[in-house]
């Protein structure tokens, strides 16, 4: 993940170096390298993800210029969320990435005290999930698009919550392989933890506005935002009514920077009207940055 572009980047390099330098440990060998296990603890995967997220934003910047760097918006789905925020000039990137460890942190431990499950749900829409989470005690995590939606709460509860989509007509159910229930109840005492490393950072109001998970619509200001990212813990990510506002705002095209492309497939399946591209590497760039020039 993003090795390729620490090969092919100056902007990405450095990048990986700051992270490291914020961190005071080497990230990048353990995103580059590995061991799994090590990449796959939350309070590492969550700065590694958003460091490559970050190096490939940074490297599209290189490649094409500054004014590679103007959108209408940015977006992005819970952890990804932090990503838009550097993008968008309200927190610097070496404060974010420590945020992030942080968030991983207290997430991981929330997870230790109250255990839980997440679970993806294909073919069911929101008011039928409505009724299963009434009957069972889950709660809506992400809503991705019209049919697909995740779940999140405790592990018997969850494993209910599956067997009655399936009994009413879901296509899939699909068991996350998370070490907790995010986006739930369960994550509170992770909040105030939170909430006092955000307070510790300067958040400027975004350069280009910030479309939220928790509500959907722009957030504008500094301390607008240090509330959807403490809130953002346990409410529910609305993915699908955010890219339905940028659509519904006039956004005809959209770009994924990061490590793989589950966002642009989302997107997709919101709204087969939009282009979208998503970028993971130097040579996805450069096949971008020819169709648009």
């Amino acid at each position: 993940m993003g090795a390729e572009l620490f090969e092919s980047s100056q902007a990405a390099r450095e990048t990986f170096q700051e992270a490291d330098d914020s961190l005071g440990f080497p990230l990048s060998r353990v995103i580059f390298e590995g061991p799994a296990q090590e990449l796959q603890n939350t309070a590492n995967s969550q700065p590694a993800i958003m460091s490559v997220s970050v190096a490939a934003w940074r490297t599209w910047q290189e490649m094409c210029g500054p004014e590679a760097a103007e959108a209408q918006a940015v977006a992005g789905h819970s952890l990804g969320e932090y990503t838009s925020l550097v993008a968008a000039g309200v927190i610097d990137f070496s404060d974010a990435v420590q945020l992030v460890r942080k968030r991983g942190e207290l997430m991981n431990q929330a997870a230790v005290n109250r255990p839980g499950s997440m679970a993806a749900i294909l073919g069911l829409n929101e008011l039928a999930f409505a009724q299963i989470c009434g009957e069972t005690g889950v709660e809506l995590a992400n809503i991705n698009t019209d049919d697909q939606i995740v779940i999140s709460g405790d592990k018997i509860a969850v494993a209910r919550a599956m067997d009655l989509a399936s009994a009413r007509g879901a296509k899939k159910t699909i068991p996350l392989p998370v070490s907790g229930a995010f986006h739930s109840s369960l994550m509170v005492e992770a909040e105030a933890g939170l909430a006092d490393a955000i307070g510790g950072l300067t958040f400027k109001d975004p350069k280009m506005p910030v479309i939220g998970n928790c509500e959907s619509k722009p957030l504008t200001t500094g301390d607008e935002i240090r509330s959807e990212l403490v809130n953002g813990l346990c409410q529910c990510v609305q993915w699908k009514n955010s890219v339905r506002h940028m659509v519904d705002s006039g956004v005809t095209e959209f770009v994924e920077f990061g490590s793989g492309g589950v966002l642009a497939g989302l997107i997709k399946r919101i709204d087969r009207g939009v282009k979208v591209t998503a970028v993971s590497d130097s040579v996805a760039m450069r096949k971008l940055a020819e169709i648009e020039a």
